[in-house]
């Protein structure tokens, strides 16, 4: 049996999961949030408990993903040994994963429009923001790229890769995924000390 906290916690993360799923299928706009409580076999008095509005589960669910993106960066960049090329991993995964429908819809498409570029921001710098920056910091101590001021060359590189990935997102898209990891790393390469 559970206890009434396990139940909650249960609750919570149904919720979560039916949101991201509509969200990523339908889009912000065309999600009903009583039917994601219905389709979980919730009331929607649970679900307004949870998250208070449809905004305050898209918000989590935008949370969600993007911290699944940065582990999904992270696993990436670990599963190579060189740091530099571990660096690249990283990268390419992040534009990579903007294939994800999942991704694409829910962070790319709907986040920075629903929640506004400043939330929108505050998310990303939180979870993919920080790992470019720490891989940076260790790029740098390593001596593979030059010292320079983290913060700019990170919010510089973070920007850059969020606009290559908004364009991959769009349908069509405005270009393809191999130019775009080609431009990112002749880009990069001009960070490497020789």
């Amino acid at each position: 049996m559970s206890t009434r906290a396990e139940q909650r916690e249960q609750t919570r993360r149904a919720l979560l999961t039916e949101g991201r799923r509509r969200f990523a299928a339908d889009g912000y706009g065309a999600v009903v949030f009583d039917d994601v409580a219905k389709a979980v076999g919730v009331t929607k008095g649970a679900a307004y408990h949870h998250f208070g509005s449809k905004l305050g589960l898209f918000t989590a669910v935008v949370r969600q993903a993007q911290e699944d993106l940065g582990e999904r960066v992270a696993a990436a960049a670990d599963a190579v040994a060189d740091p530099w090329e571990s660096f690249l991993a990283g990268c390419r995964a992040f534009l990579t994963a903007g294939a994800d429908p999942g991704i694409r819809r829910i962070v790319l498409v709907d986040a920075p429009v629903v929640l506004g570029w400043n939330e929108w921001r505050e998310i990303d710098d939180s979870s993919s923001a920080r790992h470019l920056g720490e891989a940076l910091c260790g790029l740098m101590t390593d001596g593979v790229i030059a010292s320079r001021p983290l913060t700019p060359l990170t919010r510089l590189l973070s920007g850059a890769m969020n606009e290559a990935a908004v364009g991959l997102a769009r349908e069509p898209a405005e270009y393809g995924l191999d130019e775009t990891v080609a431009a990112l790393e002749g880009l990069l390469r001009g960070l490497r000390i020789p």
